[in-house]
């Protein structure tokens, strides 16, 4: 039954891929202005932006474009940069590893804040703890993450330099940090090319599980201290999504039958919150900690510049800034392909959790 369910949601993820590489050509093309000025400067002659645009292929009718695109996705081909005149593979497995990290990261901080606070400020309704935690997440929705980037790196790398509490304030690990790829360390011999090649290279750039797969520790406690300041900056907003989530979903469901029920029976009122009311709180929660990873990992840019990390926020907002179309299309629908996976996977928990859903 559960095969089933998969393979289904599987089947009706094909068409939203196809939409989303389909808007995605699209859209990338109706970005104002012209891609040969955008990389060859204002000054480029009648001439040279012809040769431009024929050699790039952009002279072709767009659906003729659109056919070769769909043909080098097929083959997992995203093209080449305009810009730097490299494979987007290559930039892919450059700066995904490096937002990946970081949302992933933004997001266990968002969960460990504020699924607890949630559902404290459900158990203890219209209490002073509710009022506070409440008031704290309108705070957290309405604060601008470049503001409160520059004022934990203020506080944090400069106020408290000389304490044990300070945190670096940019880059991913400190200078001189042995980073040595598992693959090297594990004396693996790997393909010069190939999509084995490129997934063992992202997993490699993946500090904190390069650092558990090579056992260096030290590496690990510097990535994971390099992590914190930019973590909490990305995960502000979320945390404050989840806690409001969390604490809806509690309220409703305490307010049912069996957890009465339960209570009147005599169990313990930590098992009745826990076991009965927090499972069926779940549903809601599990959507929104999929969204919010999905918009963590396309909304990091003005992270990712405040803290010196050139992960894909960086890359795509100067690629679409130059109308380089490649990296434009191809880090987007990488993304967008991340948000279909996430869906898919929340909507495969909800199966295990509410066993009546695969039912239907």
């Amino acid at each position: 039954m559960m095969l089933q369910y998969i393979l289904r949601r599987l089947f009706a993820a094909i068409p939203v891929l196809f939409g989303i590489l389909l808007v995605t050509f699209a859209l990338a093309r109706m970005i104002p202005g012209d891609p040969c000025r955008a990389m060859l400067g204002e000054k480029a002659t009648k001439a040279t932006c012809d040769r431009f645009i024929r050699e790039k292929g952009l002279d072709k009718p767009i659906s003729e474009q659109f056919a070769i695109y769909m043909k080098d996705i097929a083959r997992g081909d995203f093209g080449n940069s305009m810009r730097f005149n490299q494979p987007v593979t290559r930039l892919l497995v450059e700066r995904l590893p490096t937002t990946v990290e970081l949302s992933f990261s933004a997001l266990l901080v968002s969960m460990l804040v504020g699924i607890p606070l949630g559902v404290l400020s459900a158990v203890r309704y219209n209490s002073w703890v509710d009022v506070l935690t409440m008031v704290w997440a309108n705070i957290g929705v309405s604060m601008p993450v470049f503001w409160l980037g520059l004022m934990l790196a203020f506080v944090f790398s400069l106020l408290l330099k000389d304490t044990f509490l300070w945190l670096p304030p940019s880059g991913r690990v400190s200078a001189g940090m042995d980073t040595t790829a598992f693959y090297d360390a594990w004396n693996l011999t790997l393909p010069d090319t190939g999509v084995l090649r490129s997934m063992a290279e992202f997993i490699g750039r993946l500090n904190i599980l390069n650092a558990f797969l090579t056992g260096n520790w030290e590496l690990l406690r510097d990535a994971i201290r390099h992590l914190i300041l930019p973590s909490i900056a990305l995960g502000t907003i979320p945390m404050a999504l989840i806690a409001r989530m969390t604490r809806s979903s509690m309220l409703e469901v305490l307010g049912q039958d069996y957890v009465r029920t339960a209570r009147a029976k005599g169990v313990r009122y930590n098992k009745v919150i826990m076991k009965h009311a927090f499972r069926n709180a779940l549903l809601p929660i599990i959507t929104v900690l999929g969204l919010s990873l999905g918009t963590l990992l396309g909304g990091a840019v003005l992270t990712e510049t405040i803290f010196g990390l050139s992960g894909v926020g960086r890359i795509l907002y100067e690629s679409i800034t130059a109308r380089d179309y490649a990296i434009v299309q191809g880090f987007t629908v990488v993304i967008a392909v991340f948000f279909v996976v996430l869906n898919l996977l929340v909507d495969i928990s909800y199966a295990y959790i509410d066993p009546r859903i695969r039912l239907n």
